[in-house]
């Protein structure tokens, strides 16, 4: 089933609160990964996009300008506010995939996260190589798929 894509904030919010509810907090850092992550995962298993903005290859990695906008103000700090939980935008498979996401990566610190992305053969990698300002949801895709058939083949399935 396709679903519209939706506001990389109502992704970003839930993260917050999925964090907030385990007396955790994130940094803008791990925001911005964990979006971009949540993104590249729906389209590596789903094919759809979960966000309708582009994702842009900055000097030091995969950057949703909205995001970045929203938090930068915190620096390298946690995020203090929690917005509103838009989970109703929602469709409970995107909102699945943002929470496995979040229980996969959430422990990962926004420096963690940056090396995950940046490594050589990644969709910024690539991007930032080859000049490009906007990462390509079809290289995005690619890249998730494949560390998708990884896993799989890594157990046994």
């Amino acid at each position: 089933m396709i679903h519209p894509s939706v506001a990389p904030s109502y992704v970003s919010e839930r993260l917050l609160h999925r964090a907030s509810e385990i007396g955790r907090v994130l940094t803008p850092m791990q925001v911005l990964k964990l979006v971009y992550i949540s993104h590249g995962w729906m389209l590596g298993l789903l094919d759809q996009p979960l966000i309708f903005e582009t994702v842009e290859a900055w000097r030091y990695g995969p950057v949703v300008r909205s995001v970045y906008r929203k938090y930068r103000r915190y620096r390298g700090d946690p995020i203090a506010e929690r917005g509103a939980l838009h989970d109703g935008h929602l469709h409970e498979q995107q909102r699945d995939l943002i929470d496995q996401v979040f229980h996969g990566y959430g422990e990962y610190s926004g420096i963690e996260l940056s090396r995950l992305t940046h490594q050589p053969n990644t969709p910024w990698a690539i991007a930032w190589q080859s000049g490009m300002s906007v990462i390509p949801n079809e290289l995005i895709r690619d890249h998730y798929r494949r560390r998708a058939a990884e896993l799989r083949a890594a157990h046994g399935g």
